[in-house]
Order: structure tokens, then sequence, then C-alpha cells
């Protein structure tokens, strides 16, 4: 099979950095340009010294004659950005984004969220929320895949699940997710300047978080019942690693041992899901540099409450390698390939 060219816009970011190292390992993809802004001249290896000896092209500025010589286009760029390119995407483009321009169903929870109008209302239809464990029976047939973000991939895994059985109390969800600050971009060190980044744990987004979008629209479409939950995302003095921790109220009927199977068997055939031995406390150092998902169901000390424990590396699973997942469903590669 002749390899696919790709395109990568927002090459130097943690995420567009992690995209290179992965795909420059997938046997059906060849990187024919890595575009940037203040970096067009440049060679990749600037922003990561161990790709100083792969051959790659230097960044370029992004221009949509390029896209003629490309079939995937990756976007890793600030919201907003995507959505310009997207409107000069040809018949034989793939688009994959992984901002937040394509991840939202309505235009107008886009404004409400991101505080911008999106500029490709057209192309929203012609998109997918692809997150790969849920949707790849869908993805082929759009051309447009939005990956979700970090902390609602952590979150949705476990817990569409568990909705779809009904067996918790969907008013009374609350979630508390710890990220490294890789999360926030590299503009995180100009923001902690004066501050010491390494010795601090914050919470942000408090209540209104723009994630919550998507946590939203992504539970609702598994349930007709009304839905509250409570989500707080908190960043942490370490490069890389999501937890979530997750805090749930049973319905009757439904225990500890039932939770734990209704997740083994939803997630039986998804690879990079594992579902861990209930009571097992994860820590994100089980899944950095990876593409998985550990998640644990634990006890407490009321019956009726039960806590999951859900981890990933917000630059893969969170980010790159969920791209790389919704391409090699796309184009019928192998599952794992550049994964593994």
């Amino acid at each position: 099979m002749p390899k696919l060219d790709a395109l990568i816009a927002g090459s130097t970011g943690y995420i567009g950095v992690q995209l290179i190292k992965l795909l420059i390992k997938h046997k059906n993809i060849n990187i024919k340009y890595l575009c940037g802004s203040k970096s067009v001249g440049k060679n990749i290896s600037s922003y990561d010294k161990s790709l100083k000896f792969k051959k790659l092209p230097k960044i370029k500025k992004f221009d949509k004659k390029l896209l003629n010589d490309v079939d995937i286009i990756f976007t890793a760029l600030p919201n907003g950005e995507a959505q310009n390119i997207s409107k000069y995407l040809l018949k034989k483009n793939t688009l994959i984004d992984l901002s937040a321009d394509f991840r939202l169903e309505k235009k107008s929870n886009y404004q409400k969220w991101y505080k911008q109008k999106h500029k490709a209302i057209n192309n929203i239809k012609k998109s997918i929320y692809a997150l790969p464990e849920i949707t790849k029976n869908k993805i082929k047939k759009f051309k447009i895949i939005g990956c979700p973000g970090c902390y609602p991939t952590s979150i949705l895994l476990p817990l569409i699940p568990l909705v779809k059985k009904k067996s918790f109390n969907l008013k009374n969800i609350i979630i508390d997710s710890k990220s490294g600050y890789s999360g926030a971009g590299r503009e995180i060190h100009k923001k902690y300047k004066d501050k010491n980044l390494y010795e601090s744990l914050s919470a942000y987004g408090v209540g209104f978080h723009r994630h919550n979008s998507e946590i939203d629209q992504e539970l609702r479409k598994h349930t007709n019942s009304d839905l509250h939950f409570t989500f707080t995302p908190h960043l942490t003095p370490m490069f890389r690693g999501i937890l979530s921790t997750i805090y749930l109220e049973l319905k009757n009927g439904f225990s500890i041992t039932k939770i734990e199977k209704i997740l083994k068997k939803f997630h039986k055939d998804n690879n990079f899901v594992k579902i861990l031995k209930k009571n097992t406390f994860i820590s994100t150092n089980n899944v950095i540099n990876t593409n998985n998902c550990f998640i644990s169901v634990c006890e407490t000390k009321y019956s009726n409450k039960v806590i999951i424990l859900s981890a990933i590396d917000n630059l893969i699973k969170g980010g790159a390698g969920q791209a790389i997942q919704n391409m090699n469903l796309k184009f019928n590669f192998n599952y794992n390939q550049g994964l593994k």
C-alpha cells in the first residue's frame, strides 16, 4: 500500500511534536509538510532534540496550495484556526483536528464556551466528534474528524458505558481532574515566568472550564434523563499525564462488582482501555508515553457510592495518539499502527 502524505499545522507545540514522533513510526504515512508561524525556516529539532537525526521537512508557513500535495491534514492549532483551513479542503483531503473547532455540534455552544463565532458553520455537519472507542463504526464517512479534549477523554471512557446502563444517579456526578502542565501548551511558561510552575498545584476554570461543554454534549447522547455534573480541573507540577477521579452514587441493584463488569464488557475489544482490578490505585506513571487509558473502580465506606479512577497521557491518548487512532480507523490501517 502506498503511503499517504500528511501535513501537520501547529507542528511546534507539545501536541504537534508528539504527533511527529508517533507518525515517523507509522508505516502508512509520509510527513510531507510541517507548518508553523513564528518557526518558519527552522528545523523541528529546535523544539525537540530527539528529532535531530530524523529526516523531516523544514517548517514552512501554511498555504492552501499545499493541500494539493497531501491526503491528511492534522491541525494542532489554537481554537479558531482549523476552521479557516477547513474552508479550503479538497475532495481528497481529510482533516483531523486536535483543537476544539469541530467538537461541539451546535454553533451557539461554540460561541458560548469559546467566545468567538464559528467561521465554518457548514463544515460542522461534515465533522464528527470522534472518541474512537465510542465512534469507531461511524468515522469512515466523515471528512473532518474532531478529536476530543484531554480531560473529556479520561472522563467519557469510563462514564459513557455506565450512563448507557443507567447505573448511577445522573444528578450527582463529581469529577476532579489533575493534569500535567503540558496540557496548557508552551505559553504556560510565559504565564508562570515570575512564579514557580514546578512547585504549585492550582485549580483553574472552576465551574466553567470549556471542556464542560464536550462532556455534557457526549453524555446526553446516551440518556434522556436530566444530567448534572461538577467538573474541576487542576494544573499540577508534572509535565504530562491526567488523573480523573469521578464520584458516583449508584442506583439500587448496582454494586462495585457490577460496575466493574459493565466496564470490562464494554471495553473488552478496545485495545487501549485497560480495566484494572477493583480498588487498584492508579498513577499517571502507569500510562505516560502510551496511548492507554487505565480505569479502576474503587469502593467507599458507603455501599451505594463508588470512586472511579481514570488515567491517560494527555499528549498521546488525550491528543496525538487519539488522532492517529482515528486516522487508522478512517483509512483501514492496522488499529495499533504507530501507537505500539
